[in-house]
């Protein structure tokens, strides 16, 4: 049997096995193609959006390439990657197990052996993943424009809600840092429409069976009052939304303090209040960083990594490490372990980056060798002034 009969009569056997049911699997290996990373390629029906498909994972040496495909153009590119260099495939269905082996072009054989499965696997795309906030019986979800009066997370929703539900995840974590007796008092700063901040006080209220006091701290009225409203209905006796912008909001007693996505120098206004106030945990997601960026233009700084900054995209991107960095060594400096995390950004910013501080009483306040590295990055870069410096520096 030629190499082609034995590949036309295999694509048969899987047609066949998917139009009765009795598809379990399909794996592909013996490589000996160009690509000398390829090792394997497994592939399985599963459904999306109830649609059926085959999901193909390409396995690598160092990394694993998943890629979903209709049922008809699966069986062309079945045959390409026969084409293209494999030379064993094994079929799994709930009755035998058929097998392909390709020697060269002229010489080839399938051989039908008993089946390994005999069970056909669920189609469902993921194993339903365990949301720390699920979308039934949350009327704020539904007055958000997340769900349905079902509970049903809407179509548009879905990224929306993932990424509340990855935040939650993050925090989860976090919280599990602090004394439960120090989680009285939160404060998240530039709540916008309050998505994340009701999932925290359900989060702690529901999961947790604690009742902080959580306040939203917004400037525009107009999304304070939605909000205050929500909560209201809601019935979250703990959770209110105050109109401020975040420097001028009073943090006394705040044990944690949140700012996600707070634009350029907001972002340090909101880690002074933490530092200030002694917070025991202090969670940012820095939007822009224009101050730095300005500074570093200004200044032109000759170093071993200017020749970056002649591109602007590469300029954007060193303004943004090295604000976030010196940020994160102004909270090393006043006690607190610090962690750089990467965050789920929203439709509005696609920036990434999630610096948390977490008060540590064996930290050394106001080291020296700490200020040195402050100071020299800042020498380094060109920059005579970060704005989260000159705020503590009066502290």
């Amino acid at each position: 049997m030629t190499s082609t009969q034995a590949t036309q009569s295999f694509l048969a056997s899987i047609k066949e096995s998917l139009e009765n049911q009795t598809f379990v699997k399909l794996s592909l290996g013996n490589y000996k193609g160009a690509d000398e990373s390829l090792k394997n390629v497994y592939i399985k029906r599963i459904l999306v959006k109830k649609e059926e498909k085959l999901s193909f994972n390409y396995r690598y040496k160092t990394r694993d390439i998943v890629k979903n495909y209709a049922i008809d153009e699966s069986f062309l590119g079945i045959e390409n990657l026969f084409n293209d260099g494999f030379r064993v495939a094994t079929l799994f269905t709930t009755g035998f197990d058929l097998i392909v082996e390709i020697q060269n072009e002229a010489n080839a054989r399938i051989r039908k052996v008993a089946a390994t499965n005999t069970n056909a696997p669920s189609l469902e795309h993921n194993v339903a993943k365990q949301r720390l906030i699920t979308a039934e019986h949350k009327s704020y979800l539904h007055s958000l424009g997340i769900t349905d009066a079902a509970g049903n997370v809407l179509k548009h929703s879905q990224d929306k809600y993932r990424q509340i539900d990855h935040y939650i995840q993050i925090l989860s974590s976090l919280l599990k840092e602090i004394p439960a007796e120090k989680l009285l008092k939160v404060a998240d700063m530039g709540s916008g429409k309050g998505y994340l901040t009701f999932a925290l006080y359900d989060y702690l209220s529901t999961n947790l069976g604690i009742k902080p006091q959580v306040t939203g701290v917004e400037i525009r009225k107009e999304l304070v009052d939605l909000c205050n409203d929500i909560s209201a209905n809601s019935k979250f006796e703990n959770l209110n939304f105050e109109e401020s912008s975040i420097g001028e909001y009073d943090c006394t007693g705040v044990n944690i303090l949140i700012a996600l996505h707070a634009c350029d120098t907001a972002t340090d206004d909101a880690i002074f209040k933490g530092i200030n106030t002694n917070a025991d945990l202090i969670v940012v997601a820095p939007c822009c960083h224009k101050q730095i960026r300005r500074e570093i233009e200004k200044h032109h700084a000759h170093n071993d990594v200017d020749f970056l900054t002649k591109y602007g995209i590469f300029l954007e991107r060193q303004a943004e490490m090295v604000t976030d960095g010196i940020r994160a060594m102004i909270l090393e400096y006043y006690g607190y372990k610090t962690k750089v995390l990467e965050f789920v950004s929203d439709a509005h910013t696609p920036k990434n980056v999630m610096i948390v501080g977490v008060k540590n009483p064996k930290s050394k306040l106001k080291s020296k060798e700490i200020l040195r590295k402050i100071t020299e990055a800042k020498k380094y870069f060109g920059i005579e002034k970060h704005h989260l410096e000159e705020l503590v520096m009066g502290n």
